[in-house]
């Protein structure tokens, strides 16, 4: 008798266990309070399916941002990096990874502050460096090295993550830039009516970290140090900054500089950025150490 009770118990638990669902990939917003901005900062963080279960495990990191006049949300909600994380790491072809987007902006620019840089009154990157990333890699089990870390972004944000990789080269593994505000030449820089605006004022810290001055003022050191990180530019042929990107990857040839380079057919849109996750992934799971993917 107590042998098929401890039969049907085990029947009765392979029961229970086949009916829960699988373990999900989850996306979770929450803010931190920056004392550089005096200011709460939302982000947007995607958390992979082993997450909840393997709590001794720490993970590779995608620091992926967004661009202007949009914020922490719009790679979940517009990008869907979720179901396109969820299908690579299905297939193999993408390692597990948590992929976080910051807050850098969210509206108008002409009235928010928008931006990746330092600049009076919205230092920017003083709080990434100091404050953001420090949080998010002792809160959520983050590796936390160079070979484990990687940048991505759009538009404003695919010219913040090349600048931040171009300039904090011992912090990144990969650095990959859509459709990406690489530069702005001054002879084509708009003129505003107050110099002293928002927009004005994002825009001359555009120029002054300029990634294409970046990498021609290079001298032999610096390029050594940019050849320590893996480059892919991604931009499409109907795109108003293409000429910034074939720039940008011009500079990196004649440097010596290895960069992969995309030209695909798309503009600047949703469209063009969903899809090109599906290269970007992949592309900073080859280059994360110890991940299997080939």
């Amino acid at each position: 008798m107590k042998k098929l009770i401890f039969i049907l118990c085990c029947l009765l638990e392979a029961v229970v266990l086949q009916a829960q669902p699988p373990r999900q990939s989850r996306i979770v917003t929450d803010t931190i309070y920056s004392e550089v901005l005096q200011a709460k900062r939302a982000y947007t963080i995607f958390l992979p399916q082993s997450f909840d279960k393997e709590k001794d495990r720490r993970y590779p990191i995608l620091y992926l941002l967004h661009g202007m006049w949009e914020n922490n949300s719009v790679w979940a909600s517009r990008g869907h990096v979720k179901d396109v994380m969820d299908r690579l790491t299905a297939s193999g072809e993408a390692c597990e990874m948590i992929i976080v987007t910051p807050d850098a902006g969210g509206g108008n620019p002409d009235v928010y502050w928008n931006g990746y840089f330092d600049m009076p009154e919205w230092e920017y990157e003083t709080f990434f460096y100091n404050e953001f990333l420090p949080y998010i890699e002792k809160t959520y089990r983050v590796i936390g090295d160079k070979q484990h870390r990687a940048i991505a972004g759009l538009s404003m944000g695919g010219g913040g993550a090349t600048s931040y990789g171009q300039r904090h080269t011992d912090m990144f593994a990969a650095v990959y830039a859509m459709s990406a505000l690489m530069s702005i030449p001054e002879a084509g820089a708009a003129r505003f009516d107050n110099p002293d605006g928002k927009l004005a004022t994002l825009t001359r810290s555009v120029i002054e970290n300029s990634c294409v001055n970046y990498v021609l003022e290079s001298d032999d050191a610096r390029k050594e140090q940019l050849r320590s990180v893996s480059w892919f530019v991604d931009c499409g042929d109907d795109d108003f900054l293409l000429d910034r990107n074939i720039e940008f990857f011009q500079a990196m040839r004649n440097a010596g500089i290895p960069c992969q380079f995309r030209v695909r057919d798309g503009g600047h849109d949703w469209e063009y950025w969903h899809s090109a996750l599906y290269t970007c992934l992949p592309f900073v799971s080859r280059h994360f150490i110890g991940n299997g993917i080939k």
